[in-house]
């Protein structure tokens, strides 16, 4: 069996596994796992940047809150259906990561990732600033009602559960492809060795360019999905906090493999669930946790899957 079967045959099994999850865990399991699911392709879209392409953005809560505020104003204020309104929010997200990336690109290293997390700082103010129509820090509720597409309630349990799981699964075989693609390689390639990419002749300050903007409309997606899944849109989603979420969730699961970004969120979800359980001080034994593994799995848990013997993992 080739590499490329062994990879297909993986990432088909893993959806089969998530659509029994649904009739084998009880409704509390299932219900995380729907926003584990949703946060896991937020951390897919920041994967192919930093994971693929080798270029660390502290800013991509903005493109998440790009997604989750376009939705979200377009049904509270403008009364769009969910339909047009996921139209608009991919739209904005798509605008925000192609200026944002533009301009950050023409830095390198840690001056990109500060440039990045100012450009997310500041849509994070913006959100407050605005708070006529965004109501700051309270955030707003969607109504019941506006949360429908197709005719599917998305407020049911089971409904919201396989529309995570439907889009989980369209960015996940999705972004398996592109990295498998020529693009794929070229962002590999880049981040093993710009100059050499240069020489080579690709142009790399646009493949990079791309990278972003891909990632940020699948963020902005993730955002989206979030607000009408979920119902709500507030100003935490814009903070710092959720531009470091989904690098620790890339470091955990493995940076560089598609299957990774699921790994970490459920890990560091569950990680945090059952901390919380055990102490108020939780935030110390996640800290513990996440340095054990940083120094005894320093490529992740899919990462050192592949370098001790699974080297067909994508």
């Amino acid at each position: 069996m080739t590499a490329w079967m062994k990879a297909w045959l993986l990432h088909l099994g893993v959806l089969a596994l998530l659509v029994l999850a649904w009739f084998a865990l009880p409704a509390y399991h299932t219900g995380n796992l729907a926003r584990i699911l949703v946060l896991a392709v937020y951390a897919q879209g920041f994967n192919l940047v930093f994971g693929y392409t080798g270029l660390l953005s502290l800013g991509h809560a903005l493109f998440f809150a790009a997604g989750l505020y376009g939705l979200g104003l377009s049904i509270q204020h403008f009364g769009l259906p969910a339909l047009p309104a996921i139209g608009v929010a991919l739209g904005f997200a798509a605008l925000v990561a192609a200026v944002t990336g533009y301009l950050a690109l023409r830095t390198k290293g840690v001056a990109f990732m500060i440039v990045t997390l100012m450009f997310a700082q500041t849509g994070y103010l913006v959100v407050l600033y605005a708070g006529t129509w965004t109501r700051g820090d309270e955030g707003f509720v969607i109504a019941r009602a506006a949360r429908s597409l197709f005719g599917l309630d998305l407020a049911d349990d089971r409904i919201r559960y396989f529309a995570a799981l439907t889009l989980f699964a369209i960015v996940f075989l999705s972004l398996a492809a592109v990295v498998s693609s020529g693009f794929g390689r070229a962002l590999v390639a880049i981040r093993e060795n710009e100059e050499r990419a240069r020489l080579l002749g690709y142009d790399v300050q646009r493949i990079k360019w791309l990278a972003v903007i891909v990632s940020g409309v699948v963020s902005g997606a993730a955002g989206a999905a979030y607000a009408l899944l979920f119902g709500y849109a507030g100003a935490t989603f814009a903070s710092v906090q959720y531009s470091i979420l989904p690098l620790l969730w890339v470091l955990l699961g493995g940076p560089g493999t598609t299957i990774g970004p699921l790994i970490g969120t459920v890990f560091m979800f569950y990680l945090v669930d059952f901390a919380s359980e055990i102490t108020d001080a939780y935030l110390l034994l996640v800290g513990v946790a996440l340095i054990l593994l940083t120094l005894f799995l320093p490529r992740g848990i899919a990462g050192e899957l592949r370098r001790r013997g699974l080297t067909w993992l994508p």
